[in-house]
C-alpha cells in the first residue's frame, strides 16, 4: 500500500492506493499555519489510520519547490527550508518517505493517463496559487523540476508582476468576490481567460510543449473558458509558433495524490534495483 500526502495551500488531502494503483480511501483537513503543527496533526492522522497496516511507502507533496526531501519555499503556507523528509521519517516505522512539488506530482499522472505520452507536457495547477509541472516522455524533468510557473513575471493592467498574483483562483476571487463555482457571467469568465493566457504567452515560446494540462480548482471549470483562452493564444502568439492542444486535467482537484501513487512506485523500484 502506498499512502499519499496532498499539502494544500488551505487543505491537506490523505490518500491509501493498493499495489494495483485502486484508490482505497481518501479525506481531508485543513492544512495548519504553521510546519510544526502540520508535523503534529498529519502524525497523529498517519497513526490513527494507518498505525497497524503495512505502508510502503509515504509520498509527500508540498507546494513549493523541493530538494533533497525540503521543501525550500512554500509561497502561500510562507513555510521556508521545511525538512519534511527528516521530520516524517519514523512516522510510519521504516516505511520510506518520498516528498516532491505538488504540480510535477499533478503533471506526471496526468501525462501518464494521455493515451500516448508525448514528449513534453506541460502541467499547470491554477488554485490557491499557480503551479507547473514539466514532463517530458512520462517522467518529472530532472533539469526544470524546480520550475515555478506562478512566478512568471507578465505585464498586466500596465504592470510587471507575478502571473499568480492575478491568475490564481485566490486572485479570481479577491478580484470578483465569488469562488469559480459561483461564477455564471460569460463576461467575467472571458476576462479570467484574459488573464490566465498571459502566463501562457511568455512560456509557451519557450517551453514549447506537445499538450497542455489545466488542472486545479480551476482547471474544474475549463469548459467555461477553455474556448476563449485558447482564441487568445492564438491571436496572440507569433505566427511560427503553434498552440498546443489545451485540455482539462482528468482529476482536476485530485491529480496530485494519483501523482504521489506512480512517483512512490518508481522510487520503491529505484531502491529496489
Amino acid at each position: 500500500m502506498i499512502v499519499a500526502v496532498d499539502t494544500g495551500g488551505t487543505k491537506t488531502l490523505i490518500a491509501s492506493f493498493a499495489d494495483d494503483g485502486s484508490l482505497l480511501d481518501h479525506w481531508k483537513f485543513p492544512t495548519p499555519a504553521t510546519e510544526a503543527e502540520y508535523v503534529h496533526v498529519l502524525s497523529q492522522e498517519l497513526h490513527r489510520h494507518f498505525g497497524n497496516k503495512t505502508v510502503d511507502a509515504l509520498v509527500v507533496a508540498m507546494p513549493g519547490i523541493v530538494i533533497d526531501g525540503v521543501a525550500v519555499w512554500c509561497n502561500n503556507l510562507k513555510w521556508k527550508n521545511f525538512n519534511v523528509v527528516g521530520a516524517l521519517s519514523g512516522i510510519l516505522g521504516d516505511t520510506p518517505v518520498f516528498v516532491d512539488n505538488d504540480a510535477n506530482l499533478a503533471g506526471l499522472a496526468e501525462a501518464r493517463s494521455m493515451k500516448e505520452v508525448v514528449p513534453l507536457c506541460l502541467y499547470v495547477t491554477i488554485s490557491t496559487g499557480i503551479g507547473s509541472g514539466i514532463i517530458t516522455d512520462g517522467n518529472i524533468h530532472h533539469a526544470l523540476r524546480k520550475s515555478e510557473i506562478g512566478r512568471t513575471l507578465v505585464e498586466f493592467d500596465g504592470v510587471v508582476r507575478e502571473w499568480e498574483t492575478f491568475a490564481s483562483g485566490k486572485a479570481i476571487h479577491g478580484t470578483y468576490g465569488k469562488y469559480a463555482r459561483d461564477i455564471t457571467s460569460k463576461k467575467v469568465w472571458h476576462a479570467i481567460a484574459d488573464r490566465i493566457s498571459r502566463g501562457f504567452l511568455a512560456t509557451i515560446p519557450v517551453l514549447q510543449p506537445d499538450v497542455i494540462i489545466i488542472g486545479g480548482s480551476i482547471g474544474t471549470y475549463f469548459s467555461a473558458y477553455g474556448a476563449d483562452l485558447k482564441n487568445f493564444l492564438k491571436e496572440r502568439l507569433p505566427d511560427h509558433i503553434p498552440v498546443p492542444k489545451i485540455i482539462k486535467a482528468k482529476h482536476p482537484e485530485e491529480a496530485v495524490i494519483y501523482g504521489c501513487y506512480y512517483y512512490g512506485v518508481d522510487s520503491l523500484a529505484l531502491e529496489s534495483a
